[in-house]
């Protein structure tokens, strides 16, 4: 008679587990997507490099403004609820892309982009930790790799669709008709995140709570300030913190000016319909980069391989700015390879030995990835200025920051009973 439940429970996750991959698949799909959308809109509105960077501004800087309301919104609803008010809030973002393509507007297409990316923020910090809790523990990391990897494939495959969908109808088209062409596709995102939203609501599955905040948790702005201080002398953090927002801003920078970097006489001198496919390159790469790297994690420690992958990063981006046609656009797409692992080792490096104080941590390095905000920004200016190579040349700085953070981590201990490290 015990069977059945068990059985029936088991389906039931298998269910769900099954729902959130699809849900990775849809992030990551979107979010890259807008390395389509950044040329494409360029050419409408004879944007400067700067003001297209501004896409990814829109975008990164849900992250920052939404992560914390978002926590604390699904603390009160719950993983499930907050999942529904997530995708019901992206699939409102990608159907105002239609208002924003008829009325011509650049101004709307941000606001546009801003809803979406606040939907995806409230999904990340619902989908993740659910993800960790469908099962035992010690197979939480098997899952949320599971996950990860759909994630990847939807990066892999978003700028082959846009390319096949927005950038190729809109070359040689009239103003307006080259604005339309985001109408259908993201129509189509909106139509999908709705039904998915749906099947959320409707569907049962398992609803676990989200954790409650640990004894010593601060009671009070004063307490929370406190808190928050106590948690930056956690040298981990404080450097990890750094590593995330900069690694963050030179991966979106890269895969952001791929389309207009491969339309340079001295680089590949493509179409920017033809330039978008190689995009998927670039994040085919991490994909495969990520499971080669976790295989090699089970060998080697962390921090050496985020040394090794940074290294390799900025010998990559040396080498493609200081050479031109094939061999500049390989190494650059293999940055993708290097990227891999390292938001998830750099994340692992800097909560270690939090303990309780582990999740608020977390939140510290979620608000981190407004890099992919800032940095674009800013190279972008600097590409205004000095030309693409110079600005992609500008990562070496992200990567080296990176590779100091890994270097010093490999010193680090962790006490567990003091829960901070030492030296």
């Amino acid at each position: 008679m015990s069977e059945a439940p068990t059985r029936s429970a088991r389906a039931s996750t298998a269910s769900a587990l099954a729902l959130m991959t699809l849900l990775f698949f849809m992030w990551g799909f979107i979010t890259v997507l807008n390395d389509i959308l950044i040329p494409h809109l360029k050419g409408l509105f004879a944007l400067s490099n700067f003001e297209a960077m501004l896409v990814q501004l829109a975008f990164f800087g849900a992250y920052f403004t939404v992560s914390l309301p978002a926590g604390w919104l699904i603390g009160q609803l719950g993983y499930r609820a907050g999942i529904v008010l997530g995708l019901g809030l992206a699939a409102a973002g990608a159907a105002l892309f239609y208002p924003a393509a008829a009325l011509s507007s650049y101004a709307a297409f941000l606001l546009a982009l801003f809803v979406l990316a606040a939907g995806i923020t409230v999904l990340q910090v619902a989908a993740n930790p659910y993800v960790t809790e469908l099962g035992p523990p010690q197979t939480a990391a098997s899952r949320l790799n599971l996950a990860q990897g759909l994630n990847s494939l939807g990066t892999t495959l978003a700028p082959l669709f846009g390319a096949a969908l927005i950038l190729r109808p809109a070359a040689g088209a009239s103003p307006q008709a080259s604005a339309a062409t985001v109408q259908g596709p993201y129509l189509g995102i909106a139509a999908t995140l709705a039904a998915l939203a749906l099947v959320f609501a409707l569907v049962r599955l398992p609803q676990p709570r989200p954790p409650a905040e640990p004894i010593d948790a601060p009671a009070g702005a004063a307490a929370a300030v406190t808190d928050a201080a106590l948690l930056w002398r956690h040298a981990p953090l404080r450097g990890g913190a750094p590593a995330i927002f900069l690694y963050v801003g030179a991966e979106v920078s890269i895969g952001s000016l791929l389309v207009l970097y491969f339309g340079q006489p001295d680089t590949l001198a493509l179409p920017e319909a033809e330039a978008g496919y190689y995009v998927s390159l670039y994040w085919g790469a991490a994909m495969v980069g990520r499971f080669l790297g976790a295989a090699a994690q089970r060998r080697v420690a962390p921090a050496r391989t985020l040394m090794f992958a940074a290294a390799l990063a900025a010998a990559l981006v040396l080498t493609s700015t200081t050479q031109a046609g094939a061999l500049a656009a390989a190494a650059i797409l293999a940055v993708g390879l290097a990227n891999s692992i390292m938001f998830p080792t750099i994340f692992s490096l800097s909560v270690a030995g939090l303990g309780a104080r582990t999740s608020r941590g977390s939140g510290i390095l979620v608000m981190a990835i407004v890099g992919g905000a800032l940095v674009p920004a800013a190279l972008g200016e600097l590409a205004d200025l000095a030309g693409y190579r110079v600005a992609l040349a500008g990562t070496l700085l992200c990567y080296g920051y990176i590779f100091l953070f890994a270097r010093r981590a490999r010193a680090w201990r962790v006490d567990a009973s003091a829960e901070r490290p030492r030296p």
